[in-house]
């Protein structure tokens, strides 16, 4: 019987394996699959900690509700009714020291309506000015990749870019917007620049209208009990088809098949294989193949996140929002805040707050390796300075991701598709999926690893 082996455990690796498990089982296809997993833990990043009725993600706590691969995922996992939306309210920025509401009508930090813009005072007029040459500055003539911050400080020019844009787009990667890559990120931003010549046109065209009359629905989902649910409803789903604790030593092709020997000096023989660990851990695993270094050069960062739980008279006067982000030109160490109490009631006991702050990433490499008493001394004397906290924590929850950030900076894609062609031709039926690649948020993993259950059932297909 033939073998598939999905190697790594976090979301796109059992996202794979539950899938071809699936499709085996469905078309009754004479294969077998099986998950290695290095670390005795599943899930990666994802991990929900309980405490004093408190539900605290220390890794991603939520998803777009539009992002259709997580929603399929935990429909059929049968998890739909743990689903919950954000609770809605203000988005705050961090600019020169005062919090300044996120403009309405706004799309990941571009102007899609006027009004709320014009009278925003998180810009000068200058820098209002300056945002509307988006209008007339004509379509890049670049068709290769170029930077987000390129991009954007053409069109808008640097005020909008560093008070609002930069602070929303750099968050979800960890990274710094002049090194970015548009085309692995916001590749959209830049169809729509070249189908409509303005971007702000380009949005006014493709989003939907908000209605005024009627509440505006979160956007995001969480589940009530946690990311971490869906980890365990994807191991039970797998059971004996996972192995914890095994690391892949060594992966070597012969003839028809591949040599993996395993940490426990086991060896396996097996037909193909789809790889979801990080990029970093690719050349120790195919030492003998030259082609596959070239991931070296995907840079990664390091950030680290700080949950802090009060007694809500800590707090003299509990903000009405969601959180806010940090301008990257602020005397911050924090880049981001999120009030979970407020954006997330569920994970909340009454009376009780929960403030997430987030240090670390692009500019700030060495903030996860502080020690805890140094993360929470920095994060609650921002915290102090933006908001109006008097009393000390109850408790804190420390997470670090050291050296686990994938960059995707400019050129991005291509490096990716130049492995993936030399894997194609000297190492066929090794696929690629997971963060590193093509999508760092839990839906673009989860669709990452059922595209290559289908490339790797296709290929075995193919073999017989």
């Amino acid at each position: 019987m033939k073998k598939l082996l999905v190697i790594g455990g976090g979301i796109t690796g059992l996202a794979a394996a539950y899938y071809a498990k699936e499709k085996i089982r469905e078309e009754n296809l004479p294969y077998k699959v099986k998950l290695v997993e290095a670390s005795e833990k599943l899930g990666g990043k994802i991990e929900t900690t309980h405490r004093d009725g408190f539900t605290i993600e220390r890794g991603p706590d939520s998803f777009l509700a539009r992002k259709q691969p997580a929603v399929d995922l935990i429909e059929q996992l049968g998890l739909q009714d743990e689903l919950v939306r954000n609770a809605t309210g203000l988005s705050y920025i961090l600019v020169k020291n005062k919090l300044h509401k996120i403009p309405p009508g706004s799309f990941m930090g571009v102007p899609v309506e006027a009004r709320p813009f014009v009278f925003s005072r998180l810009f000068s007029l200058r820098g209002k000015l300056r945002a509307t040459g988006d209008y007339i500055i004509p379509k890049s003539k670049e068709h290769g990749d170029q930077s987000l911050g390129k991009f954007f400080r053409r069109r808008f020019g640097d005020e909008l870019v560093e008070h609002l844009i930069e602070p929303l787009l750099s968050g979800i990667y960890s990274g710094d917007v002049d090194e970015m890559s548009l085309q692995a990120t916001f590749p959209n931003f830049y169809a729509l620049e070249q189908k409509h010549g303005s971007l702000i046109r380009g949005l006014q065209k493709a989003m939907p209208k908000r209605s005024k009359k009627k509440q505006q629905q979160g956007a995001f989902y969480a589940l009530k009990g946690g990311f971490q649910s869906l980890v365990d409803a994807l191991e039970k789903e797998l059971q004996h088809h996972v192995t914890k604790g095994i690391a892949v030593d060594h992966i070597e092709k012969k003839d028809h098949y591949y040599h993996v020997l395993y940490s426990d000096g086991t060896v396996d023989k097996i037909d193909t294989m789809i790889v979801t660990t990080p990029h970093t851990s690719l050349e120790h695993m195919f030492s003998k193949y030259d082609g596959v270094k070239e991931l070296k050069t995907i840079p990664t960062t390091s950030v680290a996140n700080v949950a802090l739980a009060f007694d809500e008279q800590s707090l003299r006067k509990d903000i009405d929002g969601t959180g806010f982000v940090v301008s990257r030109k602020s005397d911050f160490r924090i880049t981001a805040c999120t009030w979970t109490h407020r954006k997330w009631p569920h994970t909340t006991p009454k009376g009780q707050v929960l403030l997430r702050s987030y240090v670390g990433g692009a500019d700030d490499r060495e903030a996860a390796y502080l020690t805890d008493e140094e993360l929470v001394d920095i994060v609650l004397r921002d915290l102090r300075k933006i908001m109006n906290i008097t009393g000390s924590p109850n408790f804190s929850v420390i997470t670090r991701f050291q050296k686990a950030m994938p960059q995707y900076v400019v050129g991005h894609l291509e490096r990716v598709e130049k492995v993936e062609s030399y894997l194609q031709e000297n190492l066929p039926g090794v696929y690629l999926a997971g963060a590193s690649y093509r999508g760092v948020g839990v839906p673009d993993c989860i669709a990452q690893g059922k595209k290559a259950v289908t490339e790797a059932i296709s290929f075995l297909q193919q073999t017989e």
